[in-house]
């Protein structure tokens, strides 16, 4: 019996990559690593893995990643996220949850900067955080605000998010940019209106205006222009998400130096540089370890095996679709984003659903993977700047989590917010 079931490559693939993730092996190794094992084991060709390890990354969406990376990195850098902070505070003034919402509304701005969570969660957090606690917020609540707001950073547009699975379902990186818009604010909105009623219950407000809004607003214009520059690009025509990633550094590096004067010396900028290979090297690896994974689990059929076992589930498409955000849901907490794309993406091809919508509903659904333990990489983030443990920040994400699963329904109830700009504007 057993060396019947040992003889079955997509159940060694499968035990294998369960097995490591228990051990607690990082996520790109153990996909990596029990593909190139099942590959050699069953002899299935080990001297392909080479060429689909170059074919992972070799692909023209997916240089949008690095520019995109170290664009968030320059416009951190250049002072541009203080001063869109400085704004909204100013704009929300001492209403009830004044600091809270504009945590919100800044974290859905910089993720048409950022297009990373655990990037906005760092670049804002250093300032919102200490902010809130400053003015009588609970420590843990502006870390859990930061940290789970901080998610729209990969539904908003431009997302990284957005890149590699544009590149993996064969869709329109700018109709899925567009897509996001929507579904985007949708959870924006739901997190707001949450903040709103915990702040009016414990009493938190904002900081009384010390500032004329027009000269705040003035100062920050360079980074209210940001998104415009790049989405307007991109929705205009002039150039593809990949150029409007090197455009928007260029526009930061740009600002930077002869606007805000923040890049006034050499370290500052190779600093710059160094942390944002870092950010890449980590994403590519996964990239391409996952690519593997899903070469090896569709070529031993594993795939067509777990659309079969969803289908014997139930034939109903709301059962199926259900069941689909529930598992999405299970493997956020145990794996990152891009690692899913590659292994389950495959499993839905068989519903032929529209995977610009599709999409949009994956990406919310992996936002709420960056805050669910145990591979709950923004949380990690912002409990690292709050000087927090785990356990303590969890009570305060979880009403912030019903929030953004609440939203997630709407949107799986109501394809059309996905797909109306895409179709509106011919995408």
């Amino acid at each position: 019996m057993l060396n019947s079931l040992m003889s079955d490559p997509g159940l060694v693939l499968l035990i294998l990559f369960i097995f490591m993730l228990v051990c607690r092996v990082p996520i790109a190794i153990s996909l990596g690593l029990s593909a190139a094992i099942v590959s050699w084991l069953f002899d299935m060709g080990i001297d392909m893995l080479p060429y689909n390890f170059f074919a992972g990354v070799a692909k023209v969406p997916l240089l949008a990643i690095p520019f995109f990376i170290l664009a968030g990195f320059i416009m951190e850098s250049a002072g541009i996220a203080a001063r869109i902070v400085r704004l909204v505070e100013n704009l929300v003034g001492d209403m009830t949850g004044g600091l809270a919402i504009a945590t919100v509304a800044v974290a859905t701005f910089w993720g048409a900067v950022s297009g990373s969570g655990p990037a906005t969660v760092a670049a804002l957090g250093l300032i919102l955080i200490p902010a809130m606690v400053k003015n009588g917020y609970d420590k843990a609540f502006a870390a859990a605000n930061v940290s789970v707001t901080s998610g729209l950073a990969i539904v908003i547009p431009p997302s990284i998010a957005f890149i590699v699975y544009g590149g993996i379902a064969d869709a329109s990186v700018p109709a899925l940019f567009a897509a996001g818009i929507l579904p985007g604010l949708l959870v924006a909105g739901f997190l707001m209106l949450t903040v709103y009623l915990i702040s009016k219950k414990r009493g938190y407000r904002g900081l009384p205006r010390q500032e004329s809004t027009w000269l705040v607003f003035k100062d920050a214009i360079w980074g209210v222009m940001t998104p415009v520059v790049i989405l307007g690009g991109i929705y205009g025509g002039i150039f593809t998400p990949t150029e409007a990633a090197a455009v928007a550094i260029f526009y930061g590096l740009f600002v930077g130096t002869f606007i805000y004067k923040t890049f006034n010396s050499w370290d500052k900028l190779l600093h710059v540089l160094f942390e944002s290979v870092k950010a890449t090297a980590v994403i590519m690896f996964v990239v391409t370890c996952a690519g593997l994974f899903a070469w090896v689990a569709s070529t031993v059929g594993l795939v067509e095996r777990g659309a079969a076992v969803l289908l014997a589930l139930s034939d109903n498409p709301w059962a199926l679709l259900f069941l689909i955000n529930v598992i999405l849901l299970a493997a956020g907490m145990i794996m990152d984003a891009i690692s899913i794309y590659y292994v389950l993406l495959p499993i839905v091809h068989h519903f032929a659903w529209d995977p610009v919508w599709f999409g949009v509903m994956m990406t919310v659904n992996l936002a709420v993977g960056q805050v669910t333990p145990p591979v709950a990489v923004n949380l990690y983030v912002g409990a690292q700047i709050a000087d927090l443990t785990m356990e303590e920040m969890t009570p305060p994400v979880i009403p912030l989590l019903l929030a953004t699963l609440v939203a997630l329904a709407v949107i799986v109830l109501f394809p059309g917010l996905s797909t109306f700009l895409p179709t509106l504007w011919g995408l």
